[in-house]
């Protein structure tokens, strides 16, 4: 089973990537749960959210304690929690930095993507606030290689509210751009 936890702030996306991603597994023929966790619902406030991915049904309801792959949307959340808090042995982290994945010190596989450049570029939210959330998958399809592309693709298609084609383009850019400083397969 693939333990997946995406950690963000409100506004920004993190639970509508949990359930695009759900979305692209599932059509890949994957069982999967996903669903988040979220204090006071306001914009800018802390959010989690898990997804799970399995060849066989998956009856584990509860949070993610122990990811194999831990999703940071906003670099403000590595500053004031523990992000890899119970990371599995060779987990990965994937990063919404502009910065090189050497420069975080993190023990664990790390990936970088500028998601708001992209995000920005696209016309997707605001300067101020970027939904960075369709990047991200982008990033997270190239990395694990646990969903394809085409797949995030066709999810992010039936998934966003609106502007369906600035979001896929969004999707392919961040595939193409994210940097690796490890790969790891988690087939």
């Amino acid at each position: 089973m693939h333990e997946i936890r995406f950690h963000g702030r409100g506004g920004q996306g993190a639970v509508t990537a949990s359930r695009i991603l759900a979305a692209a597994a599932f059509a890949e023929g994957k069982y999967v749960v996903s669903f988040p966790f979220f204090g006071t619902e306001r914009r800018g406030a802390p959010v989690t959210a898990f997804t799970r991915i399995d060849d066989s049904e998956i009856y584990l309801k509860s949070q993610i304690y122990n990811p194999d792959i831990v999703v940071v949307l906003d670099t403000y959340v590595l500053r004031t929690s523990n992000v890899t808090d119970g990371l599995k042995e060779n987990g990965t982290v994937i990063i919404n930095s502009p910065r090189d994945p050497s420069d975080f010190n993190l023990d664990a596989n790390v990936a970088t993507v500028d998601a708001v450049a992209i995000a920005v570029k696209h016309g997707l939210g605001s300067r101020a606030n970027p939904v960075i959330n369709t990047s991200m998958l982008g990033a997270f399809a190239k990395v694990t290689g646990i969903v394809s592309l085409e797949s995030v693709l066709e999810a992010t298609k039936q998934n966003v509210p609106g502007k369906v084609k600035e979001n896929m383009d969004a999707v392919r850019e961040a595939y193409d751009s994210v940097k690796m400083l490890k790969r790891m397969e988690v087939r």
